[in-house]
């Protein structure tokens, strides 16, 4: 027979596709650094995270810049804290240790302390870029585990004057007391000293718009920023004379007629004496003290007044002074005699600095502050409080030393500190002398993300999350409270801040009281401001998710009040409408007149330094200076002063600088540009070394808000020999 060929096998199918990776869901969060708390989406990507756009958000719609892009680069190993730090006897040297051993190590050093000389030579020093978690356990935690009263923070030196000043007229303290998509709809705004471009960047769309509206913006800086490049009138006054200008701008109001006499009998009180005041500010002498010439001044005044809507925003130009707070009071004093105050598209604003900011001044970390932003002098609130804690409101320590102060006295009647989230080295007016001061303590302990400049003098140095690491709440600027979410576990060795006080505070003998999960601290939280100024009661985790964050003040409505259920407040994202939070209902004007910096210049020192930030770094860059993309376009300090200037002091650009106070020196390049004053000298502070800004600066105080004179301060300069 014929012999066959087998049959072919059958066709095998074709294999399927190839699929892509299935990625994981992105987790919504906000930025790690400024008071915008700008949205943003995490996608987890191995041991770090991607950021990807969240344009639901609405401060930030999806924008963002430089710092929030590249913040995953700081979560990576290579650049952070890992491991706990005990400083060794034999070598001096800070050498790898365990948990155990470092929480012991703080715990006999804290409350070896408190033991041989009270509980006040114990100070805590905290930080505006905790979350409002961290912020209450830790004032609880000096409270009640250490029973100190020194306990501030560095947001001391950020939106004090301007807390004072909000305090003082309207009663109440939030920064923005309207959301920000209210700025591009009025009609007039007074921007002064901020450089939105550079330390807000995603929040200059909101000036952008307003002027697309036919508003108009003025710009009160000694610099010709980015910033002021935008406004339709930049003033540009000597540093240290922004009280006059706001003084001689209402005289010019008051003389011209443009007063708002019905809002005034309406819904303030104190005119007459502060219209006293400002009338002794004539044109041509607010000329000679600012340098803002009379018909700027007239042109101004008439600007803002002839509006039918207007806002003040101040950010650390005008409030860093050791006249902060009568300088802010004077620019709100401006808004109520034009009646741009407690109406919608009005008002004065305070653009806060640091991520948590407003929260952070809150909740009681403050030297003189319970949760809910309760006096802690007030007996009821101490009352209150305690009763959530658990302890006799007669065991609470009462108020403590300001930040500065509370610094200034390390190694001398503070012999020990526990810092958590700030770098005071390179942040701290007059920083050689505090550098000094803590190195002098008998214990130091430490809590970062990084081994800063700071965390180098520690005696214990222990390694905490970050921002896409853990949850917690922040509260922005405007007042809206949000919830940063965990995308991704931390390397092994690293804790939160809630595991660290809960760890210590064990040691202490307060092994209850000190929850390490979030949710449950800020349950407490909610409880301890219920009924306060700053009420979070009505807030749940559930709700900020739900509501893309929510206002407060936002008390618990919903059990009614006889019990029965009744509605869900729903938050305050426009305070001030129907009154003002004072006793009466009625904004205060008070009364300021202007007076000189703590130190003018003179013949030794014949130069003005004034100091802020770049957009490529933030606050003292303790994490951004880890970031290699920043520091490529940031990578030092430098002196910004006019040709003139230069010709005068024999310096060209590029050349090194020798600038000198009373308080120390600092060399750095020079940058030569006629978008300064030829009387003033710009340094950015993020740097440490012969290029640190705040060796130099002036720890003058300001008698109610105790705010250090960052701002201005006396100098010479000349060629780096």
């Amino acid at each position: 027979m014929p012999r066959t060929s087998p049959a072919p096998p059958p066709a095998q199918p074709a294999p399927p596709p190839a699929q892509p990776p299935v990625q994981p869901a992105p987790v919504a969060t906000h930025c790690p650094y400024c008071a915008l708390q700008c949205g943003m989406n995490l996608r987890p990507a191995g041991d770090t995270v991607e950021v990807v756009e969240r344009a639901d958000f609405p401060v930030n719609r999806g924008a963002l810049c430089g710092k929030g892009r590249t913040a995953p680069a700081v979560l990576s190993s290579r650049v952070r804290l890992t491991e706990p730090l005990v400083r060794s006897a034999a070598t001096g040297s800070l050498e790898p240790a365990t948990w155990e051993e470092a929480l012991a190590r703080i715990a006999e050093g804290l409350g070896g302390t408190r033991e041989a000389h009270g509980p006040d030579a114990v100070g805590v020093f905290g930080g505006g870029g905790l979350t409002n978690e961290k912020a209450y356990a830790l004032g609880k935690f000096a409270r009640v585990a250490l029973g100190t009263s020194q306990i501030d923070y560095n947001g001391r030196f950020c939106m004090s004057s301007a807390a004072a000043a909000h305090q003082k007229a309207f009663g109440l303290d939030r920064g923005l007391p309207f959301p920000l998509e209210d700025i591009p709809r009025t009609g007039c705004v007074i921007l002064v000293g901020s450089n939105l471009a550079e330390t807000m960047p995603p929040a200059l769309r909101y000036l952008t718009e307003l002027k697309e509206n036919g508003g108009t913006l003025i710009v009160v800086d000694p610099r010709r920023t980015r910033t002021a490049e935008q406004a339709d009138l930049h003033l540009a006054p000597r540093p240290g004379t922004d009280l006059a200008l706001a003084l001689g701008l209402l005289h010019l109001v008051v003389a011209e007629g443009r007063t708002d006499e019905e809002f005034i009998r309406e819904r303030t009180s104190g005119w007459p004496e502060a219209r006293a005041g400002a009338m002794a500010h004539w044109p041509e002498m607010v000329e000679r003290i600012t340098g803002v010439p009379v018909p700027q001044l007239r042109s101004a005044a008439r600007m803002f007044s002839d509006a039918d809507t207007g806002m003040v925003l101040t950010a650390r130009g005008p409030e860093q002074h050791s006249k902060g707070t009568d300088t802010v009071g004077a620019w709100i004093n401006l808004c109520l005699a034009t009646g741009h105050a407690g109406r919608p598209l009005s008002g004065y604003g305070c653009l806060t600095g640091q991520g948590n900011g407003q929260g952070g001044r809150e909740h009681g970390q403050k030297a003189d502050q319970l949760p809910g932003y309760r006096k802690l002098t007030d007996p009821a609130a101490r009352a209150h409080v305690a009763g959530v804690w658990g302890v006799d409101p007669d065991s609470l320590p009462g108020p403590g030393r300001s930040a500065y102060e509370l610094l200034d006295a390390l190694g001398g009647d503070i012999k020990s500190l526990l810092l958590m989230g700030s770098n005071p080295v390179v942040s701290a007016p007059r920083a050689t002398h505090i550098e000094q001061r803590l190195r002098s303590l008998d214990f130091l302990a430490v809590a970062d993300v990084v081994l800063s400049e700071t965390a180098a003098l520690a005696d214990v140095v222990l390694p905490v999350t970050q921002w896409a690491e853990e949850t917690g709440t922040t509260t922005n600027l405007e007042g809206r409270v949000l919830l940063r979410r965990k995308a991704i576990d931390p390397p092994p060795g690293v804790r939160t801040d809630l595991e660290v006080l809960h760890g210590i505070a064990a040691l202490l003998g307060h092994e209850k009281g000190f929850p390490t999960d979030a949710e449950e601290v800020f349950g407490e939280l909610r409880r301890a401001s219920a009924g306060g100024p700053a009420d979070y009661s009505g807030i749940s985790y559930r709700r900020i998710t739900d509501e893309n964050g929510v206002f407060w003040p936002c008390p618990d409505t919903a059990a009614g009040t006889s019990g029965a259920p009744g509605a869900v407040h729903p938050g305050t994202p426009r305070l001030f409408l129907d009154r003002f939070a004072t006793a009466d209902g009625r904004a205060r004007f008070v009364p300021v007149v202007h007076r000189p910096a703590a130190e003018e210049p003179d013949a030794d020192y014949p130069v003005l330094l004034t100091t802020g930030r770049v957009v490529a770094q933030y606050q003292s860059g303790a994490q951004t200076r880890r970031v290699a993309e920043l520091n490529a376009a940031a990578p030092g300090p430098f002196v910004e002063l006019h040709p003139r200037l230069a010709d005068r002091v024999g310096v060209a650009d590029g050349d090194p600088v020798a600038v000198v106070s009373r308080r120390g020196r600092a060399v750095a390049p020079a940058r030569i540009t006629d978008a300064i004053r030829d009387d003033t000298v710009f340094m950015p502070f993020h740097w440490p070394g012969e290029g640190r800004a705040n060796n130099l600066t002036n720890p003058a105080l300001d008698p109610t808000s105790r705010m250090p004179e960052f701002k201005v301060c006396a100098v010479r300069i000349g060629p780096a020999d």
